[in-house]
């Protein structure tokens, strides 16, 4: 990456104002990784790539080895491509970096070896080596890998993201040769319902799913274009204007990284999200597993240990609404079907 384009003027992610349920989506998937993505619904012109970046822009920094171009963590052998894994094994020095978390960006005509990688068969024959060029799934590796208009990209496209999302490790294989490298990443998709739908079966695989509307009110929508003038004007001056606040906000998520292994969450409320899913007949497990990890992410990030049923319910329609089943006949949002399952479950007003 050049210097001009990493220099390039990001807007600050707590000077954005409103969208709060986005907002909180993307914090809790980059304290848990393993919550599996946000897929961003909302209307043209909300902010969703700029609220992306932003987030970007406020992850601390990674240490990579030098010259990999899979961002191989210098430490964990699970996050280390082959190569790198070898001289791990050998005690060879390795020569560490740090570098900002990567944010790759796919762009919507991209073809399955652009994304994957290719294999340079005639090499590998003529020359006896795997001659592998990666993708962007290995450029996106320990990073967030952003989608807009994932609802217009082919689904077979779709099928692999999520694949090495969900997996943490992408499989090229061309003509019996197979190469493996690590894709560890946070899956961030947005689209507008106008444009399509994304298949259920697609739309179940990402974690969270946040709803972004227009603002409505005048005050509201006059201050985010004042703050969006004041950006362009001087971007440096106005990112000062905040730095203090992206600094704690910095600290929050390393701090509830680290704190995400003492949370704790009681049986009966795990018992009762069961039954909020069974209720809702949501297909298969994921929706329970992803709402008490977005539960025990959320407590995390407050700085607390024991998950509150005030948590699950914070979180809860993030977690199920686009797991439900679509009744034609439905007027009712599905977010407010799982809030109204949830208070007479848990007897929650």
């Amino acid at each position: 990456m050049s210097k001009q384009t990493s220099e390039r003027p990001v807007f600050p992610f707590t000077s954005i104002v409103g969208q709060e349920e986005m907002k909180l989506s993307l914090i809790l998937n980059v304290i848990d990784p393993k919550i599996g993505g946000v897929m961003i619904m909302g209307d043209r012109g909300t902010g969703k790539s700029t609220i992306v970046r932003a987030l970007v822009d406020l992850l601390p920094p990674i240490n990579v080895v030098e010259n990999d171009p899979y961002n191989s963590d210098p430490y964990d052998p699970e996050l280390m491509s082959d190569e790198v894994l070898e001289k791990f094994k050998k005690n060879a020095k390795l020569s560490v970096i740090q570098v900002k978390t990567p944010m790759i960006d796919l762009p919507l005509g991209a073809t399955e070896d652009r994304v994957c990688g290719t294999i340079d068969i005639e090499k590998a024959i003529s020359e006896g080596v795997k001659a592998f060029e990666p993708g962007l799934l290995a450029q996106a590796n320990r990073g967030i890998l952003y989608v807009d208009e994932v609802n217009l990209l082919d689904d077979h496209l779709v099928d692999v993201l999520l694949d090495s999302a969900a997996s943490g490790w992408n499989t090229v294989e061309r003509e019996g040769i197979s190469i493996c490298h690590p894709a560890k990443f946070i899956l961030v998709g947005s689209g507008n319902p106008e444009e399509g739908e994304l298949r259920p079966q697609l739309l179940d695989r990402f974690g969270m799913h946040a709803q972004i509307k227009t603002v409505k009110e005048p005050n509201l929508r006059v201050k985010i274009v004042q703050q969006r003038e004041l950006f362009e004007r001087n971007p440096k001056e106005f990112k000062k204007m905040y730095q203090e606040e992206q600094d704690k906000l910095m600290q929050r998520i390393i701090n509830a990284r680290e704190n995400l292994k003492k949370v704790n969450i009681k049986y009966e409320l795990l018992e009762k999200i069961s039954q909020i899913c069974s209720d809702l007949n949501v297909d298969g497990l994921r929706g329970d597993m992803v709402t008490s990890r977005a539960a025990k992410a959320l407590v995390a990030f407050e700085n607390r240990d024991e998950v509150t049923p005030k948590d699950i319910f914070t979180v809860i329609s993030l977690c199920l609404r686009h797991r439900l089943r679509k009744d034609p006949l439905e007027s009712i949002d599905s977010g407010f079907k799982v809030q109204d399952t949830f208070k007479k479950i848990f007897e929650y007003e």
